[in-house]
């Protein structure tokens, strides 16, 4: 069978002997019979590193996987809550392409830790039998469980009971996030871009939108004090949502910034 994610994936050593344009002759492995070779491989193993967000660094779990014996790293910055993950899925389709084409290849998913891979203990459950039932091994480089995961015995309970320890832990620390959010909002302290337009000039905005100025006018009256368009002008379509949120600009305004 030919399976196209192995021909940029797996490099096939060739004896210093063989190349382009040579003649082909026996070659002596050493166990008396010229010709036949009988190479033992060792297991295959896909990597995938993920982060939630595009400020985390991923370079920790690479190097890991590098250092494990990783041939193909598959990463990706994406939260646990997106249901699909693309890098993920590559991830298991090029472990099946490999296990099906060679059944008796040992393939190894490995991850450097456990909550890399889905999103709540059921659906690591899920994953780890699904990896199971194609014959696909899953190792983890750190953890409790840190080695090939044994679906059997106490290695199953185990994995389990940790699978639930880290979602509870992952929905503790969202809950406290909440929290420290809503006790912030309740000081008066909001997250998120600093407004366009601050309150000193929003006044100075619906003044001149009192006196009849145009709203284009008006914003080019108006200087961006903070972020990172500080010294611009706002655009017109934020002056509209300005005006907005104190009180609609009336029609005959909006006639003459048209006009």
């Amino acid at each position: 069978m030919l399976v196209p994610a192995l021909r940029d994936e797996l490099a096939v050593p060739t004896p210093a002997s063989r190349r382009p344009g040579q003649p082909w002759t026996p070659i002596d492995n050493g166990l008396g019979t010229a010709g036949s070779t009988t190479q033992q491989t060792g297991p295959i193993r896909i990597g995938y590193a993920r982060c939630s967000t595009s400020g985390q660094e991923l370079a920790g779990q690479l190097d890991l996987l590098e250092r494990s014996g990783c041939r193909r790293v598959f990463s990706e910055k994406i939260s646990t809550r997106v249901r699909v993950r693309p890098e993920l899925e590559n991830a298991l389709v090029l472990a099946r392409e490999i296990k099906q084409a060679a059944p008796d290849q040992v393939v190894i998913l490995t991850v450097a830790e456990m909550k890399r891979l889905a999103r709540n203990a059921a659906e690591l459950m899920t994953l780890t039998a699904a990896l199971q039932s194609d014959g696909i091994q899953l190792e983890l480089l750190t953890g409790p469980l840190t080695g090939i995961y044994d679906p059997t015995g106490m290695g199953s309970m185990l994995f389990a009971v940790l699978a639930v320890a880290a979602q509870l832990d992952r929905d503790y620390i969202r809950e406290k996030t909440l929290e420290g959010q809503k006790a912030a909002a309740a000081r008066g302290r909001h997250g998120g871009r600093p407004p366009v337009i601050d309150p000193d000039s929003l006044i100075y905005a619906n003044a001149l939108h009192a006196a009849g100025t145009p709203v284009p006018d008006i914003a080019k009256k108006l200087t961006i004090k903070t972020g990172k368009n500080a010294g611009q002008h706002p655009s017109v379509a934020s002056v509209y949502r300005a005006l907005a949120s104190t009180g609609e600009p009336d029609e005959h305004s909006t006639l003459r910034s048209v006009h």
